[in-house]
């Protein structure tokens, strides 16, 4: 069984070994393809270009096998390897300057007969039929990369071999390659080993990932789990590290065993620092001269770094807030409500959790705290002179702001609890709506039984009514307040449990945002129900506070992928509506680039409260009455004109990929031909200005269906670009089980 598998692989590595004098560049690598696309990615300098070159022949290899269908062909010199049919997309392009891009299709397609030809390439790639009289110097970057694929796919290999594909490319490019790995994976003549550092790509167009740490495959990981999970990205792959542990070039190190001895100093002098290794060590390091460590080390006045033990111990916390066990925050304003604070810290303190006070008052009063009110203040952009100033309003703005940035800085939150009036919700709940999802929130205040939008936003913050006003302890504070602390102590507890049993209740497939309304309901529920073997389906109801939570998600990288069916949140925001989107509604799409299919839902409407609240500019419209609370009026052709243009402004800045669907059929259950808000010319005034305005690419489609949006094949169509969208992982998915 074992000569049948190896003889079916496309490529089969083992124990390969590659030397670059003394310095040990692969270490008995072991890599297997059967067939389709696998990808490997890394970091610079851990062997992905040499194994490369290793395959091809064209570095000497000192110990293991290459096999290529079955062929042995380690140490066989290039010429044979490609005559095998292995083609080779190198690093850099390596073009010929003088050559034109013909001229470059001409002479490769002359190795190998087979599917690709000339004329195939210029099919796919129309850019180059462009330029075909130019030379391969005049050429842009995509340019040069398209004719480098270009000319290895016309040697019609049975493996090809490409070393980083989307280096330096555009987006609108990096998307096209993307396409193009994922059909030659899906026509199962040619397999391919991607080499690549983008992420993304790797992920969307491989089933699974070899990750390449110091010259050997550190692992090989499901390509969902990788894509989704980004605290796994940071850890193997992320800047500043090395083989898993961080470098820190600003503190020595501890272990001073190897280092020169400092010279000894009288007080007040001065203290030299050395570090044995003044740059981050590689694998091809080689010992550093002392003349070099020399002049690396830093001169430091005792005068002053001494600090006293007090100050010291007050320092300490401040240096550690960002690591260790997880903390919960008990924040406020300890000049006015410090009792309630410390008596919300205790109660919480008292569950086993550890706890972190934090000052975010405005006074410049000082008080005892863990985290005092200057050290927030000095997160601002301007510092504490923007904080302690004498208008309240702004010193409030400003603390909030810092406090959001400090907040940002920590890694180690489990939870943040706080108690006081609406200056105290103002305070803390910009830094709340900022953490993750899941993380527990908890105010207690007095302004919590009116409306708590404009403090929880699309977080979710929990509000509890302080019932008396936070000031002071009585039978009534104790209680309520007692009740918050206890209620966040049991979120956190929980949550943590969770953590510490692995099982945190998902399913471990990749998220996607899905926005519905009651008028788009049948298309949302289809396309979740096709979706969720793949996917883990998040339905927001685009009510306004709705898409701004499914962005927040995105923003957070939280989402994988979003499926905007429903826009109608647009409408309230231009014309008055009670369920408006606000101006950055597609912000986080632009932001992250994450796989976009949006469409028209529910724009053929406004929303407004009861027929009385409606505005006198509206009076003789049409309109329909959803509820009591709830009418609905349509839009006209007019209107549709002014959402275009503002939704084509949006998806113009989106450079990630973009399926933007128009139902010719009605945009609503509502406009549907027999209903009351059935109006083809106002919707045909909507599609005519987005496609006029819409900057169509490779990347960015606008696409009409003959279908209402709630009809079965208008939500099959937006299932299927999905899917084609975010790599096909769901249908590898499926084979794989």
């Amino acid at each position: 069984m074992n000569e049948v598998r190896r003889t079916a692989a496309a490529l089969e590595v083992r124990g390969l070994d590659v030397y670059y004098g003394h310095s040990h560049a692969l270490q008995g690598v072991d890599l297997t393809l059967e067939a389709g696309v696998f990808s490997v990615v890394g970091r610079n300098g851990m062997g992905k270009t040499t194994l490369c070159k290793a395959i091809m022949g064209l570095v000497p290899v000192s110990g293991g096998s290459i096999r290529i269908r079955g062929d042995e062909i380690t140490r066989q010199p290039p010429a044979h390897i490609a005559r095998l049919g292995v083609g080779y997309v190198p690093q850099g392009r390596r073009l010929w300057r003088s050559l034109s891009v013909d001229e470059h299709l001409r002479l490769a397609a002359g190795l190998r007969r087979g599917a690709w030809t000339v004329e195939r390439i210029y099919k796919t790639f129309p850019r180059l039929a462009e330029r075909k009289d130019h030379g391969g110097g005049q050429l842009s970057g995509g340019e040069q990369q398209m004719l480098a694929i270009s000319r290895a796919l016309l040697t019609n290999p049975r493996l090809l071999i490409m070393d980083e594909p989307t280096e330096g490319l555009a987006p609108v490019i990096v998307a096209q390659v993307e396409e193009m790995l994922l059909r030659l994976g899906e026509d199962g003549d040619m397999s391919v080993l991607v080499i690549e550092q983008n992420i993304g790509v790797a992920t969307a167009v491989s089933p699974n990932v070899a990750i390449m740490v110091n010259g050997r495959v550190n692992r090989i990981i499901d390509s969902v789990r990788l894509a989704t999970d980004r605290e796994l990205q940071q850890r193997l792959l992320g800047v500043g590290m090395h083989a898993g542990l961080e470098l820190d070039l600003d503190v020595p190190p501890v272990d001073t065993e190897a280092k020169p001895s400092p010279p000894q100093t009288r007080p007040g002098g001065a203290i030299r620092i050395y570090m044995s290794n003044p740059t981050p060590p590689t694998r091809w390091s080689q010992p550093v001269p002392i003349a070099r460590i020399e002049a690396a080390a830093r001169t430091l006045s005792t005068q002053v770094m001494r600090l006293d033990e007090t100050a010291r111990r007050r320092r300490e916390p401040v240096a550690a807030q960002t690591q260790g066990p997880p903390v919960v925050l008990v924040v406020g304003t300890l000049d006015t409500k410090g009792t309630e604070l410390r008596f919300i810290r205790d109660i919480i303190a008292g569950t086993g959790l550890r706890t972190r006070l934090v000052d975010v008052s405005t006074s410049g009063r000082h008080a005892a705290s863990d985290v005092s009110a200057q050290e927030i203040a000095l997160n601002h952009g301007r510092g504490g002179s923007a904080v302690f100033g004498p208008d309240r309003g702004a010193a409030v703005a400003a603390m909030a702001e810092a406090f959001a940035s400090w907040l940002r800085r920590q890694n180690n939150v489990a939870g943040v609890i706080s108690a006081g009036g609406s200056g105290a919700a103002s305070l803390v709940a910009p830094g709340m709506r900022m953490l993750p999802v899941g993380v527990p929130k908890l105010i207690v205040s007095s302004v919590a039984s009116g409306d708590v939008g404009p403090y929880v936003g699309p977080a979710d913050i929990t509000m509890m009514h302080s019932v008396t006003d936070v000031q002071g302890l009585n039978s009534i504070s104790r209680a309520v307040l007692a009740n918050g602390a206890n209620a966040l102590a049991g979120m956190v507890k929980a949550r943590l449990d969770q953590h510490s049993r692995k099982d945190r209740g998902d399913s471990g497939l990749p998220s996607v945002g899905i926005t519905m309304f009651g008028v788009t309901t049948p298309a949302g529920q289809k396309i979740a129900a096709d979706l969720r073997e793949d996917f883990e389906c998040l339905v927001f109801h685009a009510t306004g506070v709705g898409g701004r939570s499914m962005e927040k998600l995105v923003d957070s990288g939280q989402l994988a992928g979003v499926i905007d069916l429903t826009t109608t949140e647009v409408g309230d925001l231009l014309m008055g509506g009670v369920f408006p989107a606000i101006d950055d509604r597609f912000g986080a799409i632009i932001r992250s680039r994450v796989p976009y299919v949006g469409s028209v839902g529910a724009l053929d409407m406004v929303n407004f409260g009861a027929p009385e609240t409606i505005p006198e500019r509206y009076r003789g419209r049409k309109f329909h009455v959803h509820n009591p609370q709830v009418t609905l009026m349509r839009t006209t052709a007019e209107e549709n004109e002014r959402m275009g243009h503002w939704i084509a402004d949006r998806l113009n800045r989106m450079d990630g990929p973009v399926r933007f669907f128009l139902p010719e059929g009605g945009v609503s259950a509502l406009d549907a031909r027999g209903q009351s808000f059935w109006d083809p010319d106002a919707d045909a005034a909507l599609f005519r200005t987005l496609e006029r305005n819409v900057r169509q690419t490779a990347n960015r489609q606008l696409i009409r269906i003959p279908k209402n949006i709630n009809d079965p094949e208008f939500a099959s169509t937006i299932v299927s670009a999905f899917r084609t969208l975010f790599g096909r992982i769901g249908a590898r998915r499926r084979l794989a089980r």
